[in-house]
């Protein structure tokens, strides 16, 4: 019995070494293939970004975890409207969470970017943008974005950019320059595994946003109105 316990346990801790090194193989095939596709659109300085008609800004916390000012959110804002200054993009989209009335990413960036002397005309709220996914697809359905500069980190980018070819946006990427901070390989490990939801997003079980609605195509006044 005791024999035949420990030949049970050796098959069983084979099995689990081979599905870890399977896991960890589909993991690293799927990061390089989506890195791969997107890695040459992505441009670190703001002076090179491309210039597109539309900026879509993706929200996050205000806050970080430890307390302070997020490290992240002010550097998407920072980037977005030496953007706009820079006639880079004509208008910008804040796309994020508004879960609750105490909670909301869109009102949040509005009322900071307003304090930076943008102008409301250039700015459309997306409150529905619970997700990288969500954000692009409204941007596609409800605002009628068909070509987009996007705002965000570099690490997180990649994935934006490929979730933005399979929807048909026509998009390249400015990495919001970011100073390391503590803990931020959590969510760049964190970002490895979510690269390998969105093929099964995309491909296998073709995800659908959270909320749509009506359309409401983008109304981009010029630069000096």
């Amino acid at each position: 019995m005791a024999a035949k316990r420990t030949a049970w346990l050796k098959r069983a801790a084979g099995w689990s070494a081979a599905l870890l090194v399977l896991a960890a193989g589909v993991v690293l095939a799927a990061n390089w293939w989506l890195l791969s596709r997107t890695q040459g659109r992505i441009e670190e300085d703001l002076l090179l970004c491309r210039a597109a008609p539309v900026g879509i800004v993706f929200g996050t916390s205000y806050w970080a975890r430890g307390g302070g000012r997020n490290p992240h959110y002010a550097a998407r804002l920072g980037a977005a409207s030496r953007l706009l200054r820079m006639h880079r993009v004509q208008h910008l989209l804040l796309s994020g969470d508004n879960r609750t009335r105490y909670y909301n990413e869109p009102v949040t960036m509005w009322r900071d970017l307003r304090e930076e002397n943008v102008r409301d005309s250039a700015m459309t709220l997306d409150y529905a943008g619970f997700s990288t996914f969500d954000t692009l697809v409204r941007a596609r359905e409800i605002f009628a974005v068909d070509r987009a500069l996007l705002i965000t980190q570099d690490w997180h980018l990649p994935r934006a950019l490929f979730i933005a070819d399979a929807l048909g946006i026509e998009a390249t990427g400015c990495a919001a320059p970011t100073q390391r901070v503590s803990g931020e390989w959590r969510l760049r490990m964190r970002e490895w595994l979510a690269r390998v939801a969105t093929l099964g997003d995309l491909y296998l079980w073709h995800r659908e946003p959270y909320f749509l609605g009506p359309p409401e195509p983008l109304q981009i006044a010029p630069a000096g109105g």
